[in-house]
């Protein structure tokens, strides 16, 4: 059977994984798991955008049925595909 994997950003110092957080007036605070597609977006991302803090994540991988599982469990409403780690250009995808 093949599976898609994907990319996090991990916390060395506490576990916890990278994530956007957004705030909306109908639906309330929701939580995006920040994934990438290959583990050099996700390298390049922290590197482009925060190169002082890049030194406190590690890139973990996870398929979908495992990232599916993720999700629920550390409170996550959808996940947050980072698309372009430049400009950064993200997609997000709730939960069904």
């Amino acid at each position: 059977m093949y599976n898609n994997f994907f990319y996090l950003l991990r916390a060395t110092h506490d576990g916890k994984y990278l994530a956007a957080n957004i705030e909306d007036l109908d639906l309330g605070n929701q939580t995006f798991l920040l994934v990438f597609k290959e583990d050099y977006d996700a390298l390049g991302y922290l590197n482009h955008h925060t190169p002082e803090y890049s030194h406190k994540f590690t890139v973990e991988s996870v398929s979908s049925p495992q990232l599916k599982s993720l999700l629920p469990r550390w409170g996550f409403s959808g996940i947050a595909i980072v698309e372009d780690i430049l400009l950064p250009k993200i997609k997000f995808s709730t939960i069904d």
